[in-house]
């Protein structure tokens, strides 16, 4: 099999179990951490983070992680967590997930109705849950 490219910024192969995406987080622009998503759960599945530029604060469980530019953060299943950029410049990182939390972000990216009960439903259809 040759190499995949990253079309849209998103390794996925149809049928595959997992995903690679690269996303960028924007810039600090107050004083409080402008998170990258709520903080939550994946009860099912791991997820890792590799920063390729800039830096990432990660709280995963009651530790907060500072991760720059070639490094990774792993967050085992059933840890809770979020993220945020700390720095007033874009950082761009790499997201490495299963194919259930890409298809949670991609349903949460298409809600209308983002009410916390809404919110809430859908991360459990996901094995997930908002915190």
């Amino acid at each position: 099999m040759r190499p995949l490219p990253l079309a849209g910024s998103e390794l996925k192969v149809p049928g595959g179990d997992w995903v690679i995406a690269e996303w960028k987080a924007g810039p600090k622009t107050g004083p409080e951490p402008m998170l990258e998503a709520p903080p939550h759960i994946h009860h099912a599945c791991d997820e890792a983070f590799y920063v390729l530029e800039g830096r990432l604060c990660f709280k995963v469980g009651d530790e907060v992680i500072e991760a720059d530019a070639g490094s990774a953060v792993y967050i085992p299943k059933g840890t809770a967590h979020t993220y945020w950029n700390p720095e007033p410049v874009q950082a761009r990182y790499l997201l490495v997930m299963t194919a259930k939390t890409a298809a949670l972000i991609d349903a949460f990216h298409g809600l209308t109705d983002r009410s916390r009960p809404a919110l809430e439903a859908l991360f459990r259809q996901y094995q997930a849950e908002l915190l």
